[in-house]
């Protein structure tokens, strides 16, 4: 069961904060995956998780804004292994390294919680709600791309060349997170995703032609 530790000044943490809104979307994603998010209540969300309701409401503002911290976990590997990306690799030989290494490694995000935000993903096509929660993480994954590129490129994540260019990255973790997601969640044919070397080359393939190349190869 869940409690809620206050810090010394009173009120909580902002690293405990998290946890608890991760724990809180862990159960409310089982709950929408289950049953619906119509059928699922902020009464049965705070008894899955062992809070009363109006804790849930002073941690989120509505029952579907529950998912985004679990959505947000799907995006947190790749972002992680981009922010890592040395300046003299590619981005083909950087992500087939480092998604490799993962494998054999704890990653930044447990497997089950992969599976909750491919999952509330998949449901996103059929709930708005929830496609809100999952824009929100592309959202993110975007402004961090302007970092990442605007870093390669030796200008401001500001620029409007870089913002471009972040964007259309963005787009591409959106659009294949999707497609894997869906892949493994209605039974399809795995065998293109079971070679992580592959699915780096994938990756790291629509990216350079999303951005026209401008990013993708080593820098000085």
């Amino acid at each position: 069961m869940a409690t809620e530790k206050r810090g010394s000044g009173g009120g909580m943490s902002e690293q405990r904060r998290a946890r608890l809104r991760l724990e809180i979307s862990r159960e409310a994603a089982r709950l929408f995956w289950e049953q619906g998010v119509a059928a699922t209540s902020g009464d049965q969300i705070a008894e899955a998780v062992g809070l009363s309701t109006r804790t849930i409401w002073r941690h989120f503002r509505s029952k579907e804004s529950c998912a985004e911290p679990v959505v947000m976990q799907g995006v947190v590997t790749l972002l992680s292994v981009l922010r890592s990306w040395p300046r003299q690799s590619s981005i083909e030989d950087h992500l087939a390294t480092e998604l490799i290494r993962l494998r054999h490694e704890k990653p930044p995000v447990d497997l089950a919680d992969e599976m909750l935000a491919m999952k509330m993903i998949r449901l996103a096509d059929t709930e708005p709600a929830l496609r809100t929660a999952w824009l929100m993480a592309c959202d993110q994954t975007e402004r961090e791309m302007c970092v990442i590129v605007g870093s390669r490129l030796g200008l401001s994540a500001g620029d409007l060349d870089v913002r471009v260019h972040a964007a259309a990255a963005a787009a591409v973790v959106r659009l294949l997170d999707e497609h894997i997601g869906a892949a493994l969640l209605t039974g399809a044919d795995l065998t293109e995703f079971n070679d992580v070397a592959a699915v780096s080359r994938r990756y790291a393939h629509a990216i350079r032609t999303a951005t026209g190349g401008f990013v993708g190869d080593p820098v000085a």
